[in-house]
């Protein structure tokens, strides 16, 4: 999309605000006690879903130009990036907080009682590493490697579903949805991986095609 730069400010700034309206939303139901009779857990889980549809969102958007061969939804990609690390954090500290009220002595019994705690505070911590190195110096700092580090958002959305998966106690639709999405999205990726590696095999000169010398 060829469109001028004061625009894609403002479809920036447009996604920004989209992107912020959950934590409005949540912040203001909050306020006037329509989170239901256990507001602490309603936030903590409010904030834990939307860091997977962030998530879900940011894998989407590879795939999304691959298939379409539109460039314009990329712009967003480290925006929506950070959005998930940002509802991550609102996650955690909701928990470190307002759950365990700041008690050391509460968080080393559910970290070692509650293998989603662990499994959560493992995503959690992968995705530092991630929003630290997000920006373009970074990027050039790191070279090569930054694609490799920012290859853990894979990690990341398979350990976060089995946070999901653990802290669910019935009722596991919701969990089943974000797997088949992100099963999707990674499987695409997987596929295209083998698709590039057959191609580069059959790009290559076979023993026929060499000059006899």
């Amino acid at each position: 999309m060829a469109l001028d730069k004061n625009y894609w400010l403002a479809i920036k700034g447009c996604v920004f605000l989209l992107s912020l309206l959950p934590l409005v939303l949540l912040f203001t139901a909050a306020i006037q006690n329509r989170l239901g009779a256990n507001p602490v857990q309603a936030l903590h889980h409010g904030f834990g879903d939307w860091t997977l549809r962030f998530l879900c969102i940011g894998l989407a958007l590879s795939p999304y130009k691959k298939i379409t061969g539109q460039n314009w939804p990329t712009r967003f990609q480290r925006m929506i990036g950070l959005f998930a690390f940002f509802y991550a954090t609102l996650h955690f500290l909701v928990f470190i907080v307002l759950d365990l009220s700041f008690s050391w002595y509460a968080f080393k019994d559910e970290v070692s009682e509650s293998l989603y705690v662990l499994m959560g505070l493992l995503t959690f911590f992968l995705m530092i590493p991630l929003a630290v190195t997000s920006t373009k110096v970074m990027q050039k700092r790191l070279g090569t490697n930054w694609k490799k580090l920012h290859r853990l958002v894979y990690v990341i959305a398979i350990t976060a579903l089995i946070h999901y998966f653990w802290l669910v106690k019935a009722d596991y639709s919701q969990p089943l949805v974000y797997a088949l999405i992100i099963f999707l999205l990674l499987s695409y990726r997987v596929l295209l991986y083998f698709s590039k590696k057959t191609n580069k095999k059959q790009s290559l000169p076979g023993p026929a095609n060499k000059l006899i010398t």
